[in-house]
């Protein structure tokens, strides 16, 4: 069994001219099941996150602040969309599953959040979709608690983890290693533990050659007890916001490679989803079930 946190009730629409594609997050789930990757029973709803989780994390005031819609404009802006108390309430429920997931995963080895990755939130601000950082969050939590010691947190979504580089500048219990478009979004970006800025148009060959020498020296620098990995999928070449040139299939040997290091290694892993945003949804789709798939081989 593969825990996976998902919750429909949280699959909000967006205005009809918004890029984000929420629809995956109804879609996957359905097609895991339908070609039997998962059973209906490895899914659970999660619970809102509680706000006193939020704030060893965000600042108070700004926590504050979203749950009472006081945002200004130029925030709203930063963030991409009108923000609502449903979507503010999704938010809580992402990392919520999130931190669910990492107390699952330590227990059986692995788990997902359908949602999740949204690490351009900082300390005190949300951008690009993130109002909420969910794997900061929950090594926070985690860390808290007494549930690790050392965190690893791999991102290889296409754009920085610049929200997590930010948060954990000064968290010696926290690594974080961010593999990225050099050219991509964000335009100025934040000083990870350790970063991979790739060029445009980087390939599976080059991609995976990076990456196959890089995560040996990774675990071995780090010795982690515990990874949180963000596997976006908006590496592949369709992706509308990425500048890479992965396939679907090099995008499933990224995965396969990063995952059975942490199995290697009898290390808890929670996966969050990040970003897809390739104008066919059975691409997003297909790469974003790969993961699971990968996954359920190694597992």
């Amino acid at each position: 069994m593969i825990p996976v946190a998902f919750d429909p009730i949280y699959v909000l629409p967006l205005p009809k001219n918004h890029r984000f594609p929420m629809e995956k997050y109804d879609l996957l789930p359905k097609q895991l099941i339908h070609e039997g990757t998962c059973k209906p029973e490895d899914f659970f709803s999660p619970t809102p996150l509680s706000h006193d989780h939020a704030k060893r994390v965000h600042d108070k005031n700004y926590v504050d602040r979203l749950l009472r819609l006081d945002l200004d404009q130029k925030e709203i802006i930063k963030i991409g969309f009108p923000i609502s108390k449903q979507l503010v309430q999704r938010e809580f429920v992402i990392a919520g599953g999130t931190v669910s997931g990492a107390l699952k995963a330590i227990e059986c080895g692995i788990s997902f959040n359908i949602a999740g990755g949204t690490h351009h939130a900082y300390t005190g601000h949300g951008e690009a979709f993130c109002m909420l950082n969910d794997q900061a969050i929950a090594a926070r939590y985690l860390l808290d608690h007494g549930h690790a010691q050392k965190i690893l947190i791999i991102d290889l979504d296409v754009h920085q983890g610049n929200g997590t580089a930010e948060i954990f500048q000064q968290e010696d219990r926290v690594f974080t290693f961010s593999m990225h478009g050099k050219k991509n979004y964000p335009f100025k970006k934040e000083i990870s533990d350790w970063d991979i800025g790739l060029e445009d148009h980087t390939d599976d060959e080059q991609y995976l050659n990076i990456l196959s020498e890089t995560l040996p020296r990774l675990f071995e620098k780090v010795n982690p007890d515990f990874v949180f990995y963000l596997s976006g999928v908006d590496v592949v070449a369709t992706d509308r916001l990425g500048r890479l040139g992965m396939s679907v299939d090099g995008c499933k040997q990224r995965d396969q490679m990063v995952l059975q290091y942490c199995h290697q290694r009898s290390l808890g892993v929670q996966c969050s989803m990040g970003g897809g945003y390739s104008s066919d949804i059975k691409i997003i789709i297909d790469a974003h079930a790969n993961t699971y798939r990968s996954a359920q081989r190694i597992y």
